[in-house]
């Protein structure tokens, strides 16, 4: 059973060493939200260049394919993502391979990629044309149809791409996990020794390609452009960080103003009138040898014995 004193539940006036470790948690909170702010920002900068480049190329008028891709080998300019080109040559149409795992307009499906040998002048190269979507078919595991692109000599009008990173997860025969121009050659039924040597670190996405299919394929969306909600991010991180300094200097007032016997809050005058009750306590309780015995004592003290 409790005795009905509060013991140590009264908590006193904090140490100069507790004061310090909240001082160091509360930088150290802080600090890692303006990391974590800066990296928000560094984001929303990156997604708008992003935009910006989309916006500048997708629209901008076809140019020759050779003005950007010059040859075996060549990469696309980061300036130039997203430019359309025109391409003539011939699809390589036995050696089509589908991209699985990148939906469309968030339905289920297949990529087709198809390598188009394109004519430049006085030699040619190999470019993969991703030439639109095809939905899942019954089974899942693959399209019920694939539609077979123009034959003989087409040209192609595509938004030029770089070369997406070599996947590390397997697929089925046929198939591949990213447009890696080697590892979709690799996955046609040939092998890829066909068009060694003439291979370029970029892909086409297709806008047209004249002359028309029997069946065309369900054409590529524009790619988004929405900034996301990185600049959001940015500014509440470093409203936290605020928020961890600002808490610290509040919690350090509030305790000296309930000390100095200010009113700042509830729990301030809670502490207070605690720490108050305890001194009060001790002087309430202190022996009565403390101080010289009055007559008025004396005489009460020999009343009380003659009643014993």
């Amino acid at each position: 059973m409790s005795d009905g004193t509060t013991g140590d539940e009264s908590r006193g006036p904090r140490t100069t060493r507790q004061w310090v470790t909240l001082a160091v948690a509360a930088v150290v909170l802080a600090a890692l939200c303006l990391v974590a702010g800066r990296w928000q920002w560094n984001r929303a900068e990156s997604r708008d260049a992003e935009i910006d480049l989309v916006n500048a190329n997708w629209s901008a008028p076809a140019v020759p394919v050779d003005e950007i891709l010059d040859g075996p080998d060549a990469v696309v300019p980061g300036s130039e993502i997203w430019q359309r080109v025109e391409i003539e040559g011939e699809y390589v149409t036995d050696a089509t391979v589908l991209l699985r795992n990148r939906p469309v307009g968030g339905r289920g499906g297949y990529h087709v990629l198809v390598p188009f040998e394109a004519r430049l002048p006085g030699q040619d190269i190999v470019i993969v044309i991703d030439r639109g979507f095809v939905p899942l078919g019954t089974d899942g595991s693959r399209p019920d149809a694939v539609p077979a692109p123009p034959s003989g000599t087409v040209t192609v009008v595509a938004s030029l791409r770089a070369d997406e990173p070599a996947a590390d997860r397997d697929a089925p025969p046929g198939q591949v996990q990213a447009i890696s121009t080697e590892q979709v050659l690799a996955a046609g039924p040939d092998g890829g020794a066909w068009a060694e040597g003439r291979t370029v670190g970029a892909y086409g996405a297709l806008r047209t390609e004249q002359p028309a299919p029997e069946t065309a394929l369900a054409a590529l969306p524009k790619p988004d452009t929405d900034p996301g909600s990185h600049l959001s991010y940015a500014f509440q991180w470093v409203i936290f960080a605020i928020g961890a300094i600002g808490g610290y200097i509040l919690l350090w007032r509030r305790e000296r103003g309930a000390l100095r016997g200010e009113t700042v809050s509830a729990g301030d005058l809670l502490l207070a009138s605690g720490d108050q009750a305890d001194a009060d306590g001790v002087r309430a309780r202190r022996p009565a040898r403390d101080r010289r015995p009055t007559p008025e004592d004396e005489e009460d003290a020999l009343i009380e014995a003659q009643l014993r």
